[in-house]
């Protein structure tokens, strides 16, 4: 076992582009575009990742727009995630907000368990139509933009590695 180091600490005033690795511990408050992987990482209130979360554990409290892969995932009451988890273990606080899926997995953070989870996700083709938006819900039908049925931006093939 390497003995702990000092925390890395990334303050709310930073705006990265670019991925960010570190072995050790993470807190991060400020805004990333781009992967973000370390042993363990806190994602602070105030501070937005836009990519891929890779850790041991992670704690989020603030917004990740992308796929999470860690063995264990904490959504603190104030998180704000849009993209998909893939855990060992997942602690979900009242009034975390999460869109997206969420699969258990015995090791999240192999390359198998990434590719196994890509493939269980259903795929859009020409030979199966989306849903219609008021299927089974004729009584209450909601209004929708003109593209409500294609995925959102962060859900697509190719901005997500969780597919």
């Amino acid at each position: 076992m390497k003995p702990a180091g000092v925390p890395s600490i990334i303050s709310n005033d930073v705006v990265m582009r670019g991925n960010v690795t570190s072995s050790g511990e993470v807190q991060f408050d400020g805004n990333l575009e781009g992967d973000i992987k370390a042993s363990s990482l806190i994602i602070g209130d105030k501070a937005s990742v836009r990519g891929e979360v890779v850790c041991e554990t992670v704690i989020v409290r603030g917004r990740v727009e992308g796929g999470i892969r860690a063995r264990s995932v904490s959504l603190a009451s104030t998180a704000h995630i849009l993209g998909d988890i893939l855990h060992s273990s997942l602690q979900v606080e009242s009034g975390a907000h999460f869109e997206g899926n969420c699969r258990h997995s015995d090791d999240p953070l192999s390359e198998s368990a990434s590719k196994d989870f890509r493939k269980a996700r259903p795929a859009t083709t020409a030979s199966a139509p989306p849903r219609p938006v008021t299927s089974g819900h004729d009584d209450h039908p909601a209004p929708r933009p003109a593209a409500a049925n294609e995925a959102p931006s962060f859900l697509s093939q190719s901005r997500s590695p969780l597919r």
